[in-house]
């Protein structure tokens, strides 16, 4: 039962009934989203809401280790076994593999045995929840909460499968209100939700069905044209889909009163790879510099210790995302990146090429950003090599797709999407003065457009991989 089925979209309208029912009691409408988002997990697998609650009674008793124990080590411990948990279950088998190969170049014949090993949905992102619970604890920022009130903020449905990552200092209080909750961005939410099926349902898909996927899959077999368009529609592809799903459980979130933090702002208008950081998915950029690059030492201990910083911060985040080396070397590849900048800021000035030359310096960081993509869609180095093989060599293959046509009118959306972005600024202001009953009508035939515009199939959201 996906976020996008009609069977989660029923269920969500039902449970809506009780849930605004119980407005006046907060404490009550938190008990029904906590069970609704352990019911969503067990519908998918009854691990993932076993390993989620046994992971939260854990953090709830590193709270409280940290709160009644001053000093660093409990936090340490803490985030060890925070850690500690994600790695066994995400990272096992790609250490398993290091170490074994590792062992073998040694002459030992010693080796780690493979387990079998389910990784729980959204594991990556509820151990970022309890990081940022657990710091903020050690911090004195918030004090160590009852095990319903984290069981929620870990568990609560909308972001428990691919975010956005919440803070706890944030997040928390919307759920410790005991003031009611309220219904005030009931159009947005609504508008939200349709910009999501557009974007997941339709564009996304469509983009892979007809380009990113077909070029993927075989990428020799296409003119090095033709396999920039299948890179780009990756690129389009990727962004569509993740920022669509985003859009999805804030309107989710919204509808049952809760804030989720902003997570995108187009961020393929990015002028340099430091502005598209502070663009894309932003909840996990913002993550790793607070709880990574700056405990690391930030820009604090002189330039080369800021540049080493940057780049363990982005390998991190690509390993991150996943447990291969191709997430790890499109880590590196936006670090390398970061780094360059840097260094020519520092020769040239900061920010001078995107004041001097906005119009190229946004579409080379845009092209930068789809060519590390190839690491980060293909499923091995071979493969990433291949495609970047394709794209400097494939001349004499005939063209299948019309593709300097539609390269032409790819660069032209990257253009006007400030346009695009203000025509939802511009419906959300005029959908918001109709009445309440008046609002879905008039959103409703987008959706539906969208739905008879799409590719058969419900697709998956990318993020919840990983």
């Amino acid at each position: 039962m996906g976020f996008l089925s009609l069977e989660f979209a029923g269920a969500f309208a039902l449970f809506l009934i009780p849930y605004w029912a119980c407005r006046r009691f907060p404490d009550i409408q938190n008990l029904l989203t906590l069970a609704a988002g352990y019911f969503f997990l067990a519908n998918l697998h009854p691990w993932f809401a076993l390993i989620l609650g046994l992971y939260t009674l854990g953090i709830h008793a590193c709270a409280w280790l940290i709160q009644s124990r001053p000093g660093r080590i409990g936090l340490i411990v803490s985030l060890a076994l925070a850690v500690l948990n994600l790695a066994i279950f995400k990272y096992f088998d790609f250490f398993r593999d290091a170490i074994n190969a590792v062992l073998t170049a040694w002459g030992l014949t010693a080796w780690v045995p493979a387990i079998q090993i389910m990784a729980p949905l959204g594991i990556s992102f509820y151990t970022f929840h309890s990081v940022s619970y657990l710091v903020s604890v050690w911090r004195k920022e918030i004090p160590a909460v009852p095990l319903a009130d984290l069981a929620l903020f870990l568990g609560f449905f909308p972001s428990v499968v691919a975010g956005p990552i919440n803070r706890a200092r944030d997040f928390l209080p919307q759920i410790q209100t005991t003031a009611p909750r309220s219904l005030t961005q009931y159009p947005k939410a609504l508008l939200l939700i349709v910009l999501a099926i557009l974007k997941v349902v339709w564009l996304s898909a469509w983009l892979a069905n007809t380009w990113a996927d077909p070029v993927f899959a075989n990428p020799q077999q296409y003119h090095a044209l033709d396999a920039l368009l299948g890179l780009l529609a990756y690129t389009w592809q990727l962004y569509l889909n993740f920022s669509g799903y985003t859009d999805l459980v804030t309107g989710l979130a919204l509808l049952l009163g809760f804030q989720l933090p902003p997570n995108f702002r187009a961020p393929y208008l990015a002028t340099n790879l430091r502005h598209f950081w502070s663009r894309w998915h932003i909840s996990l950029s913002t993550w790793i510099r607070d709880y990574l690059y700056i405990p690391l030492g930030g820009s604090r201990r002189g330039f080369t210790r800021t540049q080493i910083n940057l780049m363990v911060a982005m390998v991190l985040s690509g390993l991150w995302h996943g447990a291969s080396g191709n997430f790890l070397i499109w880590g590196a590849v936006h670090g390398a990146g970061m780094v360059l900048l840097n260094l020519g800021d520092r020769l040239w000035g900061r920010d001078q090429v995107a004041a001097r030359l906005p119009v190229l310096a946004n579409t080379t960081t845009f092209l930068f950003i789809a060519l590390a993509w190839i690491f980060f869609r293909s499923p091995t180095l071979d493969q990433s090599l291949l495609f970047l093989q394709t794209l400097g060599t494939q001349f004499d293959q005939p063209l299948q797709f019309n593709s300097p046509l539609y390269l032409l009118l790819m660069w032209l959306a990257l253009r006007s999407y400030p346009l695009i972005a203000q025509s939802g600024d511009w419906l959300l202001d005029h959908i918001g003065r109709l009445p309440w009953g008046l609002q879905p009508l008039l959103l409703t035939p987008l959706a539906w457009v969208a739905l008879f515009l799409s590719p058969a199939g419900i697709p998956g959201f990318i993020y919840a991989g990983f």
